[in-house]
């Protein structure tokens, strides 16, 4: 039917500079288009993918992870984003706990967006508590019950959205599942709107419009 609302899966992890730069495009989705974007977390092992602890890491290792960085810079600077390299290999774990308890409460894109622009500013640890329980107030979550949803609920629920990355062959963030077809990268949204617009659900102008 010509109202009916597409699902539209976007796998991310906070640490990646990429899905970074695909969340705002993302969102914008759904003004253009008629379609729910649903946001599954999905840690990436940075280790493995790019030789192991810092100090293990060859030459060629680290001519990788400096290309991607420029990669992710030049792709930030058009936008006026600042993408800085973080001085560790952080366990992304916690913060995507607090992506879905934020989600919980309604507020996953304000919390996702300072968290984003905080941890690649290098204000931001990921792994501390300490830092992601301002975050979410900040993004407007009562966060009184989040360690104990850390403690308790958050490794299942993350675990959950692991599996069903696993299902959907989810390789690598951000990856976006539109029509059953995944696209993975930042730069592959303006093919996701082409396979959005091919399956008739761009809005009319007016109705984008807030």
């Amino acid at each position: 039917m010509a109202n009916e609302t597409e699902a539209v899966k976007f796998y991310y992890d906070y640490k990646s500079p990429f899905t970074y730069l695909a969340f705002e495009p993302a969102l914008a989705l759904e003004r253009s288009h008629r379609v729910q974007v649903r946001f599954i977390p999905f840690p990436v092992d940075l280790r493995s993918s790019y030789g192991g602890e810092l100090e293990q890491r060859t030459d060629d290792n680290w001519f990788k992870v400096r290309y991607l960085y420029a990669d992710a810079r030049r792709f930030a600077n058009q936008r006026g984003i600042i993408i800085r390299g973080p001085q560790k290999l952080f366990d992304s774990r916690l913060a995507l706990q607090g992506g879905i308890y934020a989600d919980s409460h309604g507020r996953f894109r304000e919390y996702s967006a300072l968290v984003f622009e905080r941890f690649f500013k290098r204000e931001l640890d990921l792994e501390n508590p300490s830092a992601l329980a301002p975050a979410l107030a900040e993004a407007g979550v009562d966060h009184s019950g989040f360690a104990d949803f850390a403690a308790s609920r958050g490794p299942a629920a993350l675990a959950d959205a692991i599996a069903e990355g696993e299902r959907d062959r989810v390789f690598g963030v951000p990856t976006i599942i539109a029509g059953n077809e995944p696209f993975w990268g930042n730069d592959r949204v303006e093919w996701v709107i082409k396979k959005l617009d091919a399956m008739g659900l761009r809005r009319p102008a007016r109705e984008g419009q807030p």
